[in-house]
């Protein structure tokens, strides 16, 4: 099965209470991107946002530029059912992270569990290049820690510190702040993550 069946499976069988990534509250990556400072006319992409709720909290606090990027169609065709008439103020993407173009760019590059499905050394630095292309503002990375798990969803992930993810992005954002949070998935198992801000140099 490819990555885009994969996904397409997941969202297509299982509720969010089901899967692993679901949040009561994105408040961390809230906190993330309110602390950038930027206004609320600030282009906001969350990558691999899938049916995550924080499309929501960011409407419902004034953002009017946020794009929405997952490999999985059924994923965004969920959080458009949930939004109803508010899906319209919001520009989605079915995009394989690898295979994505963009036509602008971004003032926050928000990517909370997607960036460590990435395993190859040519998919992450490929990212990267993509990342100082397209980003004018601040990266908002949410991976798996050292202290994490080492898969998701049957697949392997690539663990993160402080330092190593730092490192990838150095010659083109500096970072502004990192901390670690346990994540208690809907069936309490605790996974630790580690969330890093970069702002463009």
């Amino acid at each position: 099965m490819d990555k885009k069946a994969h996904w397409e499976n997941v969202y297509e069988t299982k509720n969010p209470d089901q899967v692993s990534w679901t949040q009561k509250s994105p408040q961390t990556s809230i906190d993330f991107i309110e602390a950038t400072g930027l206004p609320k006319s600030a282009k906001i992409i969350d990558i691999g946002g899938g049916d995550s709720t924080l499309v929501d909290h960011l409407l419902a606090l004034g953002y009017q530029n946020i794009t929405v990027l997952d490999i999985s169609e059924k994923a965004l065709e969920k959080a458009k059912t949930r939004l109803g008439k508010q899906a319209k103020n919001v520009n989605w993407i079915v995009s394989d992270i690898n295979s994505f173009t963009p036509i602008e760019s971004y003032d926050v590059w928000h990517d909370r569990a997607a960036f460590h499905f990435l395993t190859s050394l040519q998919q992450i630095e490929n990212y990267v290049a993509l990342v100082n292309k397209s980003v004018l503002g601040f990266i908002i990375l949410g991976t798996f820690s050292t202290s994490g798990p080492l898969k998701c969803s049957g697949l392997d992930i690539t663990q993160y510190s402080e330092k190593s993810m730092s490192d990838l992005f150095y010659s083109s954002f500096e970072k502004q702040n990192c901390k670690t949070e346990n994540h208690t998935t809907p069936f309490n198992t605790v996974q630790n993550f580690l969330f890093c801000s970069y702002k463009k140099r």
